[in-house]
């Protein structure tokens, strides 16, 4: 087996419209698609990280809570690259969003930082 690249990660979340805002409107990744599945009583967005289809946002009638901090057995969280990691944490604060201290990678010499989603789902960015 010979894996090319990841396709996508899934995203459950708890309310779809404030969760599409923040994905949207705070993270900026770009919708490609919206559809609504009746027999489901889903939404599924399908959004771009810089020009490539990768997160899949769907809501469904309440879903289960999981554990979701970055320690917890499972998907660890979700990381971004990015180039400036104080503009964006600055850009984050301005939405109302906290994110941790910003850190370096002792392996790497990098910078990163996490903070939630609105369901509480980890996320990095990492510099470089």
């Amino acid at each position: 087996m010979k894996f090319t690249k990841i396709h996508h990660v899934a995203i459950i979340c708890s309310d779809y419209q404030k969760s599409k805002s923040f994905y949207v409107n705070v993270l900026g990744l770009k919708p490609v698609r919206e559809v609504y599945r009746e027999e489901r009583n889903s939404y599924k967005l399908d959004l771009e990280v810089n020009g490539h289809y990768q997160i899949e946002l769907f809501s469904f009638p309440d879903p289960p809570k999981r554990p979701s901090y970055p320690e917890a057995a499972g998907l660890r969280h979700l990381a971004f690259a990015i180039e400036n990691i104080e503009e964006a944490v600055s850009h984050l604060k301005q939405h109302g969003i906290t994110a941790e201290e910003i850190r370096i990678d002792p392996l790497t010499g990098k910078k990163f930082t996490f903070f939630s989603d609105p369901d509480g789902l980890p996320i990095e960015i990492y510099e470089g």
